[in-house]
């Protein structure tokens, strides 16, 4: 047997491959691929050779980028976190022939699997499987980011997902796929209001087909239109909170100007490129703010193990049964058969072609 698995040789180069199926041993399961999601932020970095992993060495104990080899080189034969399977050959009593789950092993027609060294995520039957491509991965992004909100006001008693931002005036930063879904969450767990600010248009009417209000930044300066609309009281006006989700030093300045004093902006971007555009001197300075990195790697410092990658997926699963006919109609934006996996992801990296979700299918 056979797989055929989606490779990017070099910068600009993707080809589609073939590779001997792995064996089913004592212990393990087998997925054929349903569906595969593309993560145009991060996967992009590999196709345009942008990855910090391709040039230097990730010293995992000292948590620093350091001169070496490349951590990931080339080529890179696990591209993408965002596929569902089904189970089509089981050696464990983990999980049975016949799910439907959802795993992170890029893209590929099928995969053996130890479920004591990898996550997996039973779908349940209610749940288009489609969908499930956000259950493993891109949902506990954003569900991490609503974490680390609540961290930022509780510490390490948080009790709910909505503790940092229930009730609250919420500004979300970028409407890709990790912005709409962080402003889904927030609108689920009882925000305010949420207001999602994107240069581009057609993101903008995706967010607005949500229900999830929306702000041009290049039109009316928008702190000054949240910071009008805003007000707590004399001298204090913006956001309590502000999540970034677009990786662009200008994107993170303006999330700071967003912020009412001693607000605290949460970043989930991935910046692959200086950032010149973000001036510490001003608001940031003047009012006292904060800045939170929620990468995924991590939960807040004393939430593990209440909260964990299993219990965001939960928190994820929830939501795409709130907002999956929404989500599905107008978050998707292309299903792709499989064999044309490389042209695509060639077509995106060069920009000869706008997506906002590209689903491949087999």
């Amino acid at each position: 047997m056979r797989d055929r698995v989606v490779v990017v040789e070099g910068p600009g180069r993707v080809a589609l491959v073939e590779r001997e199926a792995a064996p089913v041993r004592p212990g393990t399961f087998r997925v054929e691929t349903l569906f595969s999601g593309v993560s145009a932020g991060t996967e992009l970095t590999y196709v345009k050779g942008t990855n910090p992993y391709l040039t230097v060495t990730w010293d995992a104990d000292l948590g620093l980028f350091r001169p070496g080899t490349a951590g990931t080189p080339y080529p890179v034969e696990r591209l993408g976190y965002m596929q569902v399977g089904r189970v089509v050959e089981s050696r464990t009593p983990a999980v049975a022939v016949g799910a439907v789950v959802a795993m992170t092993y890029g893209h590929r027609t099928g995969w053996v699997a130890d479920p004591l060294a990898e996550r997996f995520v039973p779908l349940p039957d209610d749940l288009d499987p489609m969908l499930g491509v956000y259950a493993a991965h891109m949902g506990p992004i954003c569900a991490n980011g609503l974490l680390h909100a609540a961290a930022d006001l509780h510490g390490t008693d948080v009790r709910s997902l909505g503790d940092g931002v229930r009730g609250r005036r919420v500004a979300v930063v970028g409407a890709g796929v990790v912005g709409l879904f962080t402003a889904l969450f927030a609108r689920r767990h009882g925000a305010a209001s949420v207001v999602v600010l994107d240069p581009t248009a057609a993101r903008r009417r995706v967010a607005e087909a949500l229900g999830l209000d929306t702000l041009d930044p290049d039109a009316d300066d928008p702190a000054v239109v949240l910071k009008t609309r805003w007000a707590h009281q004399a001298g204090d006006r913006g956001a309590d909170v502000v999540f970034q989700c677009r990786g662009r030093d200008w994107a993170l300045h303006l999330a700071l100007r967003l912020l009412r004093p001693q607000g605290t902006v949460i970043d989930l971007a991935f910046y692959q490129s200086g950032a010149e555009a973000v001036r510490l001197g001003e608001e940031f300075h003047h009012n006292g703010l904060s800045l939170r990195c929620a990468q995924i790697g991590r939960v807040p410092r004393g939430l593990a193990p209440t909260w964990d990658r299993e219990r965001l997926s939960a928190e994820t699963v929830d939501l795409l049964r709130a907002d999956g006919n929404r989500i599905r109609a107008h978050l998707v934006s292309a299903r792709v058969p499989f064999d044309e996996a490389p042209a695509l992801l060639t077509d995106l990296a060069q920009r000869r072609r706008q997506e906002l979700q590209v689903v491949f299918t087999p």
